[in-house]
């Protein structure tokens, strides 16, 4: 498992290789072949993996959710920071 990193709001984030992920009733379920481990994520979570199909920057991500959700600015950059390192510790996404 790889060390918690520090992700700012210029840190560039992209899915990991090697997932395969599916939708089930509006919510991404994935799977890690390599590890053989099983991953669900909410709505939200869930849009947050698809801006992921390119490498974006935290700021890019936040700029996309707030005109889509009701949220204010600094709420969105934190809960996207926390949600992207828990991503990271599981091996779902890459930081550049």
């Amino acid at each position: 498992m790889p060390l918690l990193k520090d992700i700012g709001l210029d840190t560039i984030v992209t899915q990991a290789t090697g997932l395969v992920a599916a939708d089930m009733d509006g919510e991404k379920v994935m799977l890690n072949i390599e590890k053989g481990k099983y991953f669900g994520l909410n709505v939200i979570g869930s849009r947050i993996w698809e801006l992921l199909e390119k490498p974006l920057t935290v700021r890019e991500m936040v700029v996309a959710l707030l005109k889509e959700y009701d949220v204010e600015e600094k709420t969105c950059q934190q809960d996207v920071q926390a949600f992207l390192s828990k991503l990271y510790t599981q091996e779902l996404v890459d930081i550049a």
